[in-house]
């Protein structure tokens, strides 16, 4: 009887949210805007690199240092890491399982056709997987230098200037931010409608807001690369 009793539970509260569908999509919401934050903060440090190879170097250096003396050295910068990266690894996992679970419960093709829906929409999930993908080379391009052919230990400067020096850096990096902006645009506002912050009154502000958040992170990230190819920043 207390075995029947033990298996018998009722899962926890966490489990029942993680396991539905609003739940999966409030996941989605939470970690794409802790990542939009992290977005909007890492193009305001890319920006610094206007201003010259030291000041962008030092910037380099404070990141590695932040916290300091109260944390020790790269503690604040790993810590930033985790959190992105759990960021990261929820918001794919909960895609990835609400688009399975999404073909799963149409799996005949629709008799009529749908309303035809905005092109970021439609390329959401092929935009994720550009993302997914563009994260790893850039990692791999800018943090450990693995694929970065002229790179430099201990200076960011250079380093940004050796990639974009190259037609295939540039390529990547521009196509990436193209699909970055797109996922801001729908996502930013899929987000507000998830948690509660979109009406019909709201509507015409958020999409605003969106497309301005989507043009911005474009824009700014965009910048230093062509800055770059055309001289201005050498």
């Amino acid at each position: 009887m207390a075995l029947a009793t033990r298996t018998g539970r009722r899962p926890s509260t966490t489990r029942t949210l993680w396991e539905s569908t609003v739940g999966k999509k409030a996941v989605m919401a939470v970690s794409g805007l802790i990542m939009l934050g992290y977005l909007v903060v890492h193009m305001t440090g890319n920006l610094k690199i206007f201003f010259g190879a030291e000041e962008f170097n030092a910037y380099g250096r404070w990141l590695r240092h932040m916290g300091e003396p109260f944390l020790h050295s790269h503690w604040g910068l790993w810590a930033a890491r985790v959190v992105l990266l759990a960021a990261v690894v929820a918001h794919a996992v909960s895609a990835y399982q609400l688009s399975r679970r999404d073909i799963k419960a149409r799996p005949v093709r629709y008799a009529h056709k749908r309303r035809r829906a905005s092109y970021a929409t439609r390329t959401m999930r092929w935009g994720g997987v550009i993302l997914g993908l563009f994260i790893v080379w850039h990692l791999l391009d800018l943090t450990t230098l693995t694929v970065n052919e002229r790179a430099w230990a201990g200076h960011p400067y250079e380093n940004v200037l050796a990639t974009f020096s190259t037609w295939y850096g540039n390529t990547i990096y521009i196509t990436a931010m193209a699909a970055l902006g797109l996922h801001v645009r729908h996502g930013f506002w899929s987000a507000a409608q998830t948690l509660g912050a979109g009406s019909a009154r709201r509507d015409r502000t958020l999409k605003a807001l969106a497309n301005a958040l989507a043009l911005l992170l474009f824009a700014g990230f965009v910048s230093v690369p062509v800055a770059v190819m055309t001289g201005v920043v050498n």
